[in-house]
């Protein structure tokens, strides 16, 4: 056994120069934090125009064409330019702390896909200033995004997703990598925690569903600007097609966005209930079951495309199937508090919210299996409030739970518990207030995507209501930032170990050293941690061992490459050619983007290829470690 300590090799850590060149997992962790973080008030600042735009009848803040244009970009920026990368800052900083590894297998394709997530994101909002953002719904359906030529809108929507795409596949090919190669010794895959486990399936549906996609918006961009018809009706196309390809990537994508969030909640349930996560085994397979079946469940959001009584029949009952494994999560998250010694921080606040918010979600998600219920629903004001209650009361409660518990690992601080806590209450009710009544809205016949409603029709009182709930979770958004700049400044120091944790992450200083580790550890259980600071005594109780006490961690270490006391630790230099490869390949995109003025198309496109194999070249060349004691 030797005793854990924070003494390690270190690379500059200060200064704008070192952010830029890091391939610090841990640092572009907390890039992909700072950026979502930011698209997030972004497109909250979209949706608050939208509430009020329909906040009464005949709403005149918005023309028809800058709420076409706000609700597509919203959409758009939720689910890629925050969601998604939030569950990646997550996952970068935290996979390979949970797994017991130095960081990922790739460090410079990690920063590869930091910086190409961030400029393709930059470059879809470019359009705003560029002939208009995209306009078309983030499910941009043909023939909506191939007609209108003379914009340029849906070329930013084809080439800016095609760019984040990229980007996501380049990190799910990382963790994908990492988890499955560099695992601390006895780390089996039924040892790895929840999270772990989420991140592997979340990694394996982008990784088959994004190439789905891409082909999609190929087509889109080759039908808008080369004369291609793949969705032309009238020229023997099929605007359908569109509709297939979009989905069979979008529905996996539902899960790639909960997943995570999922992974989330079983983490912290546990270490705030002071028991094990119940049926750990069958939580880890419910995860791999929903992975899987959500690829057989797309055409339930085609059940008015005309698909015929045999096709809505299969994805009818797919989509009651893919409730089981569901259900068994959510029973498997109730039996982990049942009978436990609850702690009712804000973490687990945020948890037990997320429970109750995704079951509304889940039901109103299951009435879409009933083909007519479907029918009726499609296109209506229920369909949005069923994903909010999935993506905002499931998706960001979780990822709002997560940056309570881990918040300290991130940054030797506590968080403020009271004020997250109000934040908790403000939230919860602001969100209930919004999209409850949304609900009553599309079973009334409101429709989405309507820029205005007439007087008359019954809407009025409930979207007065849902915009006054939009402004609360403003609201709470806003005592959130402030709980984050105050309590990164002036929070409570924290311990290695402050919640009296589990797993791996806890077992090193908060923040970790820039190779995490000293030494390597051994695994030898799930919750492997858990296990080193208890034993328990003749009547089955857990039982603190005396040797484990003040936040200092013993732990096992593995073979003799492993970075044992005294040994050299090479840990990846950092470099400035991901990021310059990264604005290559988002130059290549706006060439193709301006394909119709080829002078600047063609112009982009050269500048776009140098810059791009400038990076590549740079970054095949240079050493890959640099030595440090």
């Amino acid at each position: 056994m030797a005793v854990a300590t924070t003494t390690a090799p270190t690379a500059s850590t200060s200064g704008l120069w070192s952010w830029i060149t890091t391939v610090d997992h841990k640092r572009i962790g907390i890039m992909y934090a700072v950026s979502a973080f930011v698209f997030f008030l972004v497109g909250g600042t979209e949706a608050l125009l939208i509430r009020l735009q329909l906040a009464t009848p005949n709403g005149t803040l918005l023309s028809a064409d800058a709420y076409n244009q706000l609700f597509t970009m919203h959409g758009l920026t939720m689910v890629f330019a925050v969601i998604m990368p939030i569950a990646a800052a997550y996952q970068n900083y935290f996979v390979p702390l949970q797994i017991g590894a130095r960081d990922v297998a790739f460090p410079r394709l990690n920063a590869f896909a930091f910086w190409l997530f961030l400029f393709s994101a930059l470059f879809l909002y470019s359009s705003f200033v560029v002939g208009g953002a995209p306009d078309g719904a983030w499910v941009g359906y043909a023939p909506l995004s191939t007609q209108l030529k003379e914009f340029i809108r849906m070329d930013y929507y084809a080439i800016g997703a095609q760019l984040l795409g990229v980007a996501s596949l380049a990190g799910s090919v990382n963790f994908i990598a990492t988890i499955f190669t560099m695992r601390a010794p006895g780390m089996t895959l039924l040892r790895m925690p929840v999270f772990t486990w989420m991140t592997v399936v979340t990694s394996f549906l982008l990784l088959l569903s994004l190439p789905v996609i891409g082909v999609g918006l190929w087509q889109i961009l080759f039908d808008r600007n080369f004369g291609t018809l793949f969705y032309a009706a009238q020229a023997q196309g099929d605007p359908l097609l569109w509709q297939h390809l979009f989905w069979i990537f979008g529905h996996p994508e539902v899960y790639v966005l909960i997943l995570p969030a999922m992974g989330i909640v079983s983490e912290i349930l546990p270490v705030f209930s002071r028991k094990p996560l119940f049926g750990y085994a069958f939580v880890v397979f419910s995860g791999i079951a929903i992975g899987f079946l959500g690829f057989g469940v797309w055409a339930h959001h085609m059940f008015t495309a005309g698909l015929g009584p045999v096709a809505e029949a299969g994805f009818g009952l797919a989509t009651m199937l893919i409730a089981i494994p569901t259900g068994v999560k959510i029973f498997n998250w109730i039996g982990t508090t049942w009978g436990g010694k609850l702690r009712l921080t804000t973490a687990m606040l945020f948890s037990l919210g997320f429970i109750a918010m995704f079951v509304i979600g889940g039901l109103s998600g299951v009435t879409h299996s009933i083909v007519p219920a479907d029918t009726q629903q499609h296109d209506s004001y229920y369909i949005v409030a069923h994903f909010h209650y999935v993506l905002f009361g499931g998706a960001v409660f979780g990822y709002m739970a997560g940056i309570y518990y881990w918040f300290p690992k991130w940054t030797g601080r506590f968080l403020d518990e009271k004020l997250g806590k109000v934040q908790f209450w403000i939230t919860f009710v602001g969100f209930n207030l919004t999209f409850a009544p949304m609900h009553i809205l599309g079973l009334d016949g409101m429709p989405r995507r309507t820029y205005r409603y007439p007087e008359g029709l019954g809407f009025e009182f409930w979207n007065l209501l849902a915009t006054i709930g939009s402004f609360l979770i403003a609201l709470g958004v806003l005592l959130l930032l402030i709980n984050l700049v105050k309590s990164y400044r002036k929070g409570a120091p924290a311990p290695a170990d402050p919640w009296d944790g589990r797993t791996l992450e806890w077992t090193t200083s908060s923040p970790p050293p820039v190779h995490n580790f000293d030494e390597i550890p051994v695994v030898h259980h799930v919750d492997d941690f858990w296990y080193r600071k208890y034993g328990v005594d003749e009547e089955g109780r857990a039982v603190r061992v005396p040797e484990v006490t003040g936040g200092t961690v013993e732990v096992e270490v593995g073979g003799e490459d492993h970075g044992e006391a005294g040994h050299d630790i090479h840990m990846p230099s950092p470099s400035y050619f991901p990021i310059i490869a990264a604005a290559g390949v988002v130059v290549i995109g706006a060439g193709l983007t301006f394909s119709s003025t080829p002078l600047v198309g063609f112009t982009l496109l050269g500048l776009g290829v140098i810059v791009t194999l400038w990076g590549l070249m740079g970054w095949a060349g240079e050493p890959i470690t640099k030595e440090a004691h």
